[in-house]
């Protein structure tokens, strides 16, 4: 009888372990991937896509933890009405409510009438000009007029706690460069005005900003510091060397050390730093009496273009290395010195490698 008992006992004492590991297993898998990352992800659910297929989709994009487990948790709780399109998600969405965006109508994909513009991570004013007369009615003198028009700015300023008084320096080529978040977004029609276009882009580098305000306080960093300095980053590297380039700049801050970007140069001339052949930066281009050019002045007087959040996030938590020179060669790479000596060193053996511009 004992013996029985005891077994009795084993048996239930899996079964209570097995509850609460299933328990915890079902909790990890309902929760979001990360609760701190707020960046979005488009992802594109094709018509007719089953629930295993939608899983996979979502494990892929690392917004899910487990396409099985979505599955079984699609047919335990009889879960339809799945949207086929495109939906906007996001790694702080747990499973709960990544399931309820994918059942909202899509909102991304045109429809009709309807225009949808996408502003790449970098565009200067002038490239987001052209972006606009290609996509809509407006023009490109339209938006270039709007970008620094005296009163609108006046608006923004009262309305947006980003934007401060610094971006009415007359130094400044483009009143509202740097503070134009890039993304894809839809509007009614070709007709839309450039303010509409303006106001969106603005509200969504508010709620990119406004996610980092914290920080950026406590660190005292403005926003239009950080949007220079960021601009830069996205100007001038790859995301996955944002980091790095960011300490560089730090330090050299900290060493009264001028930037000496090429990328701030030739925006200062207004050429564009789009292309190996624009990047060739000569000795008139170097010496041009401009307030964004890093050879003359340490930092420039607002930014050179309009970046994304992985600069952005750069700029507040650069790394802790302790390099002040960087370069990169002509596939990409980027490489990082303490030294001049190291810098120069390396862009030789570049040169003889023919990687070098």
């Amino acid at each position: 009888m004992k013996k029985f008992r005891n077994i009795a006992l084993i048996l239930l004492g899996i079964v209570f372990l097995t509850i609460v590991i299933l328990g915890i297993v079902y909790k990890v898998n309902l929760s979001a991937i990360d609760s701190s990352d707020h960046t979005e992800i488009e992802v594109e659910i094709p018509a007719k896509t089953s629930a295993k297929k939608i899983g996979e989709i979502l494990e892929e994009k690392d917004l899910i933890r487990s396409s099985t487990f979505f599955n079984i948790y699609v047919k335990l709780f009889n879960v339809e009405g799945f949207q086929s399109g495109k939906h906007v998600l996001s790694r702080d969405m747990n499973l709960e409510t990544i399931i309820e965006k994918l059942k909202e109508k899509d909102t991304k994909t045109p429809n009709g009438n309807e225009v949808k513009i996408t502003f790449k991570e970098g565009l200067n004013m002038r490239e987001i000009a052209t972006v606009i007369e290609n996509n809509t009615n407006n023009s490109y003198d339209d938006v270039i007029e709007l970008a620094n028009n005296s009163d609108f700015i006046d608006e923004l300023i009262e309305k947006y706690w980003f934007i401060s008084e610094d971006i009415k320096n007359d130094n400044l080529y483009y009143k509202l460069e740097g503070y134009l978040f890039p993304d894809t977004y839809m509007f009614a029609n070709k007709d839309v005005s450039v303010k509409d276009i303006f106001t969106k882009m603005l509200n969504q580098t508010d709620k990119i900003l406004s996610q980092h305000k914290k920080e950026m306080e406590e660190k005292q960093l403005t926003p239009h510091f950080v949007l220079t300095m960021a601009s830069i980053l996205e100007k001038e590297g790859k995301t996955r060397d944002f980091a790095d380039m960011s300490a560089v700049f730090f330090n050299r801050i900290a060493q009264n050390m001028k930037f000496e970007s090429c990328a701030t140069a030739i925006y200062g001339v207004k050429k564009e730093f789009n292309s190996i052949e624009n990047r060739v930066i000569t000795n008139d281009i170097m010496q041009n009496d401009n307030m964004y050019n890093t050879y003359k002045v340490q930092v420039p007087v607002g930014p050179i273009g309009n970046p994304g959040e992985a600069a952005i996030i750069a700029v507040i938590n650069p790394s802790a290395a302790d390099y002040v020179y960087f370069l990169s060669d002509n596939q990409g790479k980027t490489y990082f010195f303490k030294t001049y000596a190291e810098q120069t060193s390396k862009k030789n053996e570049l040169i003889k490698a023919g990687k070098w511009n």
